[in-house]
Protein backbone atom coordinates (compact mmCIF):
# COMPACT_ATOMS: atom_id res chain seq x y z
CA UNK A 1 0.00 0.00 0.00
CA UNK A 2 1.43 3.43 -0.83
CA UNK A 3 1.61 5.86 1.79
CA UNK A 4 -1.04 8.35 -0.36
CA UNK A 5 -3.52 5.57 0.00
CA UNK A 6 -6.36 6.90 1.31
CA UNK A 7 -7.93 4.33 4.33
CA UNK A 8 -11.72 3.36 4.53
CA UNK A 9 -12.69 5.31 7.19
CA UNK A 10 -16.18 3.53 9.19
CA UNK A 11 -17.54 4.37 12.31
CA UNK A 12 -20.51 3.87 15.04
CA UNK A 13 -22.60 6.55 15.17
CA UNK A 14 -25.23 7.20 18.75
CA UNK A 15 -25.83 8.75 22.24
CA UNK A 16 -24.11 7.52 24.27
CA UNK A 17 -21.60 5.87 22.39
CA UNK A 18 -18.69 5.92 24.74
CA UNK A 19 -18.81 2.55 26.03
CA UNK A 20 -19.40 1.19 22.75
CA UNK A 21 -17.21 -2.19 21.40
CA UNK A 22 -17.70 -1.81 17.90
CA UNK A 23 -14.43 0.06 17.10
CA UNK A 24 -12.39 -2.73 19.21
CA UNK A 25 -14.71 -5.56 17.24
CA UNK A 26 -14.23 -4.10 13.88
CA UNK A 27 -10.71 -3.55 14.00
CA UNK A 28 -10.24 -6.75 15.23
CA UNK A 29 -12.37 -8.49 11.87
CA UNK A 30 -9.85 -6.16 10.01
CA UNK A 31 -7.09 -7.97 11.63
CA UNK A 32 -8.14 -11.23 11.11
CA UNK A 33 -9.21 -10.79 7.14
CA UNK A 34 -6.82 -8.54 6.43
CA UNK A 35 -8.99 -5.73 5.42
CA UNK A 36 -7.16 -1.99 5.94
CA UNK A 37 -9.54 0.31 7.33
CA UNK A 38 -10.05 2.77 10.28
CA UNK A 39 -13.35 2.59 12.37
CA UNK A 40 -13.90 5.39 15.08
CA UNK A 41 -17.25 6.31 17.23
CA UNK A 42 -18.70 9.96 17.21
CA UNK A 43 -21.47 11.16 20.11
CA UNK A 44 -24.45 12.46 18.31
CA UNK A 45 -26.06 15.43 19.97
CA UNK A 46 -29.70 14.19 20.39
CA UNK A 47 -31.25 16.82 18.06
CA UNK A 48 -28.11 16.35 15.29
CA UNK A 49 -28.17 13.27 13.51
CA UNK A 50 -28.58 14.12 10.07
CA UNK A 51 -26.33 17.27 10.26
CA UNK A 52 -23.36 14.62 12.08
CA UNK A 53 -24.03 11.76 9.33
CA UNK A 54 -23.07 14.64 6.70
CA UNK A 55 -20.25 15.90 8.50
CA UNK A 56 -18.95 12.40 8.78
CA UNK A 57 -19.00 11.85 5.41
CA UNK A 58 -18.02 15.19 3.87
CA UNK A 59 -15.32 15.48 6.37
CA UNK A 60 -13.25 12.06 5.24
CA UNK A 61 -12.73 13.00 1.11
CA UNK A 62 -14.49 10.36 0.49
CA UNK A 63 -12.85 7.75 2.67
CA UNK A 64 -16.07 7.73 4.59
CA UNK A 65 -18.06 4.14 3.32
CA UNK A 66 -19.96 3.55 6.35
CA UNK A 67 -21.60 3.64 9.86
CA UNK A 68 -23.37 1.68 12.14
CA UNK A 69 -26.02 3.50 14.21
CA UNK A 70 -26.66 3.03 17.55
CA UNK A 71 -29.39 4.44 20.40
CA UNK A 72 -31.91 6.39 19.94
CA UNK A 73 -30.79 7.27 15.76
CA UNK A 74 -32.46 3.98 14.20
CA UNK A 75 -35.26 5.47 12.79
CA UNK A 76 -33.60 8.52 11.51
CA UNK A 77 -31.17 6.87 9.95
CA UNK A 78 -33.81 4.66 8.01
CA UNK A 79 -35.57 7.98 7.08
CA UNK A 80 -32.37 9.68 5.51
CA UNK A 81 -31.32 6.60 3.15
CA UNK A 82 -31.87 6.85 -0.92
CA UNK A 83 -31.70 2.76 -0.68
CA UNK A 84 -33.35 0.68 1.94
CA UNK A 85 -32.41 -3.28 2.02
CA UNK A 86 -35.74 -5.29 2.88
CA UNK A 87 -34.72 -5.92 6.36
CA UNK A 88 -34.53 -2.36 6.71
CA UNK A 89 -37.73 -1.60 5.11
CA UNK A 90 -39.78 -4.30 7.47
CA UNK A 91 -38.17 -2.88 10.41
CA UNK A 92 -38.56 1.08 9.52
CA UNK A 93 -35.06 0.99 11.33
CA UNK A 94 -31.37 0.92 10.19
CA UNK A 95 -28.22 -0.15 11.89
CA UNK A 96 -26.21 -0.20 9.55
CA UNK A 97 -25.31 2.82 6.66
CA UNK A 98 -22.38 2.33 3.24
CA UNK A 99 -22.42 5.49 1.23
CA UNK A 100 -21.93 5.63 -2.48
CA UNK A 101 -21.97 7.68 -5.31
CA UNK A 102 -25.61 7.25 -5.34
CA UNK A 103 -26.34 7.64 -1.94
CA UNK A 104 -26.91 6.28 1.01
CA UNK A 105 -27.85 2.48 1.74
CA UNK A 106 -29.66 1.52 4.91
CA UNK A 107 -29.90 -1.96 6.33
CA UNK A 108 -30.52 -3.42 9.39
CA UNK A 109 -28.49 -6.95 10.60
CA UNK A 110 -29.53 -6.69 14.46
CA UNK A 111 -31.93 -9.43 13.85
CA UNK A 112 -29.70 -11.63 11.46
CA UNK A 113 -27.17 -10.94 14.19
CA UNK A 114 -29.92 -11.85 17.41
CA UNK A 115 -30.69 -15.26 15.54
CA UNK A 116 -27.03 -16.19 15.25
CA UNK A 117 -26.33 -15.55 18.33
CA UNK A 118 -29.06 -17.58 19.68
CA UNK A 119 -29.21 -20.78 17.35
CA UNK A 120 -25.23 -20.65 16.80
CA UNK A 121 -23.50 -19.79 19.73
CA UNK A 122 -25.81 -19.97 22.24
CA UNK A 123 -26.72 -23.37 20.47
CA UNK A 124 -30.77 -22.85 20.97
CA UNK A 125 -33.06 -24.04 17.90
CA UNK A 126 -35.93 -21.63 17.58
CA UNK A 127 -38.12 -23.49 15.62
CA UNK A 128 -41.15 -25.02 17.62
CA UNK A 129 -40.67 -22.54 20.40
CA UNK A 130 -42.55 -19.66 22.23
CA UNK A 131 -40.88 -16.13 22.25
CA UNK A 132 -41.56 -13.11 24.28
CA UNK A 133 -40.37 -10.24 22.77
CA UNK A 134 -40.13 -7.02 25.33
CA UNK A 135 -40.12 -4.07 23.67
CA UNK A 136 -41.37 -2.71 20.55
CA UNK A 137 -38.99 0.07 19.94
CA UNK A 138 -35.74 0.56 17.55
CA UNK A 139 -34.10 -2.69 18.68
CA UNK A 140 -37.48 -4.47 18.83
CA UNK A 141 -38.10 -3.58 15.33
CA UNK A 142 -34.86 -4.79 13.92
CA UNK A 143 -35.08 -8.48 15.06
CA UNK A 144 -39.34 -9.34 14.29
CA UNK A 145 -38.51 -10.17 10.85
CA UNK A 146 -35.64 -12.34 11.12
CA UNK A 147 -36.97 -13.67 14.23
CA UNK A 148 -40.39 -14.56 12.60
CA UNK A 149 -38.16 -16.78 9.76
CA UNK A 150 -37.64 -19.46 12.22
CA UNK A 151 -39.89 -21.25 12.55
CA UNK A 152 -40.84 -19.84 16.15
CA UNK A 153 -44.90 -21.34 16.86
CA UNK A 154 -45.36 -18.01 18.88
CA UNK A 155 -44.26 -14.51 18.93
CA UNK A 156 -45.50 -12.48 21.71
CA UNK A 157 -44.54 -8.73 21.42
CA UNK A 158 -45.09 -6.98 24.92
CA UNK A 159 -44.63 -2.91 25.48
CA UNK A 160 -45.68 -0.81 27.96
CA UNK A 161 -47.98 1.18 25.48
CA UNK A 162 -50.09 -1.35 23.42
CA UNK A 163 -50.84 0.85 20.53
CA UNK A 164 -46.72 0.22 19.88
CA UNK A 165 -47.07 -3.32 20.03
CA UNK A 166 -50.04 -3.57 17.52
CA UNK A 167 -48.09 -1.21 14.86
CA UNK A 168 -45.08 -3.54 14.97
CA UNK A 169 -47.29 -6.52 14.98
CA UNK A 170 -49.51 -5.11 12.19
CA UNK A 171 -46.67 -4.49 9.93
CA UNK A 172 -45.07 -8.15 10.06
CA UNK A 173 -48.67 -9.61 9.97
CA UNK A 174 -47.68 -11.15 6.46
CA UNK A 175 -44.97 -12.92 7.46
CA UNK A 176 -47.00 -14.80 10.28
CA UNK A 177 -49.06 -17.37 10.18
CA UNK A 178 -52.01 -17.90 11.91
CA UNK A 179 -51.86 -17.04 15.82
CA UNK A 180 -47.99 -16.88 15.67
CA UNK A 181 -47.41 -12.93 16.09
CA UNK A 182 -49.27 -11.77 19.04
CA UNK A 183 -49.38 -7.84 20.63
CA UNK A 184 -50.06 -6.77 24.68
CA UNK A 185 -49.14 -4.68 26.95
CA UNK A 186 -46.17 -5.56 29.37
CA UNK A 187 -49.15 -6.01 32.45
CA UNK A 188 -50.97 -8.48 30.66
CA UNK A 189 -48.39 -10.64 29.46
CA UNK A 190 -49.70 -14.24 29.52
CA UNK A 191 -48.70 -17.84 28.73
CA UNK A 192 -45.37 -19.55 29.73
CA UNK A 193 -41.70 -18.94 26.88
CA UNK A 194 -38.98 -21.06 26.15
CA UNK A 195 -37.20 -17.66 25.24
CA UNK A 196 -37.81 -13.85 26.45
CA UNK A 197 -35.42 -11.23 24.52
CA UNK A 198 -35.60 -7.61 26.75
CA UNK A 199 -35.55 -5.68 23.69
CA UNK A 200 -37.25 -2.30 25.82
CA UNK A 201 -34.50 0.28 27.09
CA UNK A 202 -34.87 -0.36 30.91
CA UNK A 203 -31.54 -2.06 31.26
CA UNK A 204 -30.01 1.29 30.32
CA UNK A 205 -31.96 3.46 32.73
CA UNK A 206 -31.35 0.77 35.52
CA UNK A 207 -35.27 0.20 35.83
CA UNK A 208 -36.48 -3.35 36.08
CA UNK A 209 -39.45 -4.76 34.47
CA UNK A 210 -42.31 -5.74 36.57
CA UNK A 211 -42.64 -9.17 35.22
CA UNK A 212 -44.77 -12.04 36.27
CA UNK A 213 -42.33 -15.06 37.57
CA UNK A 214 -44.11 -17.70 35.70
CA UNK A 215 -43.87 -16.48 32.26
CA UNK A 216 -40.86 -18.61 31.91
CA UNK A 217 -40.51 -22.15 31.64
CA UNK A 218 -37.72 -24.19 33.72
CA UNK A 219 -34.50 -23.76 31.56
CA UNK A 220 -35.89 -21.23 29.46
CA UNK A 221 -33.47 -18.83 27.79
CA UNK A 222 -33.78 -14.92 29.12
CA UNK A 223 -31.92 -12.72 26.78
CA UNK A 224 -30.77 -9.16 26.79
CA UNK A 225 -30.00 -7.31 23.96
CA UNK A 226 -27.55 -5.06 25.93
CA UNK A 227 -24.44 -6.17 27.53
CA UNK A 228 -22.13 -5.14 30.28
CA UNK A 229 -23.63 -3.69 33.47
CA UNK A 230 -26.87 -2.70 31.61
CA UNK A 231 -27.73 -5.62 31.28
CA UNK A 232 -27.41 -7.03 35.21
CA UNK A 233 -30.77 -6.56 36.34
CA UNK A 234 -32.43 -8.41 33.79
CA UNK A 235 -30.08 -11.20 33.46
CA UNK A 236 -30.41 -11.66 37.71
CA UNK A 237 -33.91 -11.61 37.62
CA UNK A 238 -34.02 -14.80 34.93
CA UNK A 239 -31.40 -16.12 36.83
CA UNK A 240 -33.09 -16.15 40.58
CA UNK A 241 -35.47 -18.19 38.39
CA UNK A 242 -34.22 -20.69 36.54
CA UNK A 243 -33.89 -19.39 33.18
CA UNK A 244 -30.52 -19.31 31.49
CA UNK A 245 -29.47 -15.50 31.12
CA UNK A 246 -27.74 -14.08 27.93
CA UNK A 247 -26.59 -11.11 27.74
CA UNK A 248 -26.24 -9.12 23.94
CA UNK A 249 -22.46 -9.31 23.62
CA UNK A 250 -23.21 -11.75 20.81
CA UNK A 251 -25.21 -10.09 19.62
CA UNK A 252 -23.04 -7.28 19.31
CA UNK A 253 -20.39 -9.15 17.62
CA UNK A 254 -22.97 -11.17 14.99
CA UNK A 255 -24.30 -7.97 13.55
CA UNK A 256 -21.39 -6.59 13.59
CA UNK A 257 -19.70 -9.58 11.38
CA UNK A 258 -23.29 -9.09 9.11
CA UNK A 259 -21.95 -5.38 8.58
CA UNK A 260 -18.48 -5.87 7.89
CA UNK A 261 -19.90 -8.60 4.91
CA UNK A 262 -21.85 -5.82 3.62
CA UNK A 263 -18.93 -3.36 4.08
CA UNK A 264 -16.54 -5.45 2.56
CA UNK A 265 -17.36 -8.68 1.18
CA UNK A 266 -15.98 -11.14 3.92
CA UNK A 267 -17.63 -13.17 6.20
CA UNK A 268 -15.19 -12.47 9.88
CA UNK A 269 -14.48 -15.27 12.50
CA UNK A 270 -17.46 -14.05 14.67
CA UNK A 271 -16.96 -17.20 17.08
CA UNK A 272 -13.57 -16.19 17.84
CA UNK A 273 -13.72 -12.05 18.23
CA UNK A 274 -16.38 -13.16 21.21
CA UNK A 275 -14.57 -15.52 22.35
CA UNK A 276 -11.95 -12.60 22.92
CA UNK A 277 -13.79 -10.72 23.80
CA UNK A 278 -15.75 -12.20 26.57
CA UNK A 279 -12.07 -12.62 27.74
CA UNK A 280 -10.69 -8.94 27.67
Amino acid sequence: MNHNSVIDRYCVMGNPVEHSKSPWIHARFAQLTGQALHYGKRLVPLHGFAASLRDFIDSSDGAAKGCNVTVPFKFEAFALAQHVSERAALAGAANTLSFSSSGIHADNTDGAGLVRDIELNAGVKLAGKRLLLLGAGGAAAGVLGPLLHTGLTQITVANRTLFKAQQLVQRHAALATNGTLVACTLADVQGRFDVVVNATSTSLSGENLALPANLLQRGALAYDMMYGPAAQGFLDWARALGAEPRDGLGMLVEQAAEAFFIWRGVRPPSAQVLQELRAL
